[in-house]
């Protein structure tokens, strides 16, 4: 039986294909290419175009045995999902509703969703556990509790079992080098830091200085892309072994200001890596730092790239070989 990945093009996605691969288990890919990168998905079955296209959702699950989805694609700007909710709740909630409703025709009954740590908003402590407050300050996070509602209400009516993964800053690239972040245009901080050093923008731009941190810069728990793989593969496991529902953080429970990212990207490229500061965006909370104990705990998770010298590292080696991303 085969495992659908939607979004399995995408950043995170992609990473997650490799993992899957690696652990035997036969994957297939729906991605629009909206966002992701054909090049991105370095094996496994690949189906390109919409989740709200019925016609092609009904190929993919006639013509596939799956037993689980892994469900990644989605909107992620927290500025744009401001400035634009309806297509946030277009693409993110109704793309979400036609899956499910899928899996529901086609008797699948597992699904791992890609959730946020912007579920919280401004948390009330820190570390972020999973009982705590949801009050998302931006339409992205609210389109992702959103689909964590309907995931509950999907486990109550149909029986579809979920784990929700609420993770933290995904950064990284894969450990041998061949995929990586690239995205149009380029919205994640290290990757814009590493766009600095490689000549490519002349500053980086920090959006606030006078947010209540010890510098004034937002802060944020970093965690690698491959421990975010990885993460999602034990949620399968998960599922296969106890067909119950959960939520879970995922980040290495540390957190490091803007300033502190850029002062380590500045160690690891050599580079100067000048700044400006320009004004805040909207939606961005001050500090968000994750509490993974209840991962580590029952999912047997430990992330394995747990500084940040080593995730920027991993960036940089990804940035600096393939400075144009997947373009030829």
């Amino acid at each position: 039986m085969a495992i659908l990945v939607t979004g399995g093009a995408g950043y995170i996605g992609s990473h997650t294909v490799v993992e899957f691969l690696s652990k035997g288990e036969e994957v297939v890919v729906l991605d629009n290419l909206q966002k992701g990168h054909r090049d991105a998905v370095r094996a496994g079955k690949f189906y390109e175009g919409d989740i709200r296209d019925a016609r092609l959702l009904d190929q993919v699950f006639s013509e596939q045995n799956i037993e689980a989805v892994i469900h990644f694609a989605a909107d992620s700007l927290v500025g744009e999902s401001v400035q634009d909710p309806l297509k946030y709740y277009d693409n993110n909630v109704v793309t979400a509703q036609r899956l499910l409703a899928g899996m529901v025709k086609y008797g699948v009954k597992s699904i791992v969703f890609s959730s946020t740590a912007a579920t919280y908003g401004e948390p009330e402590s820190i570390p972020i556990q999973e009982q705590d407050r949801k009050e998302p300050t931006n339409p992205y996070g609210e389109t992702k509790l959103a689909i964590e509602t309907m995931l509950k209400w999907c486990d109550q009516a149909y029986g579809v079992k979920y784990v929700a993964l609420r993770y933290f800053n995904a950064a990284g690239a894969h450990s041998d080098g061949q995929i990586g972040e690239d995205h149009r245009p380029e919205s994640h901080l290290i990757p814009i830091i590493l766009q600095v050093a490689l000549g490519q923008r002349e500053r980086l731009a920090v959006f606030g200085d006078d947010y209540p941190t010890p510098d004034g810069t937002c802060v944020r728990d970093y965690i690698h892309v491959t421990d975010l793989a990885n993460a999602h593969w034990l949620a399968l496991q998960k599922l296969r072994r106890t067909g119950e529902s959960a939520v879970y953080n995922l980040g290495n429970g540390e957190g490091f200001s803007v300033r502190q990212v850029v002062e380590k990207a500045r160690e690891v490229t050599g580079h100067p890596i000048p700044l400006e500061i320009v004004p805040r965006r909207a939606g961005d909370p001050a500090v968000l730092i994750a509490s993974s104990e209840k991962a580590q705990r029952e999912l047997a998770w430990k992330p394995q790239f747990n500084s940040l010298g080593q995730i920027i590292q991993t960036a940089w080696n990804w940035q600096r070989n393939h400075p144009k991303g997947y373009a030829k």
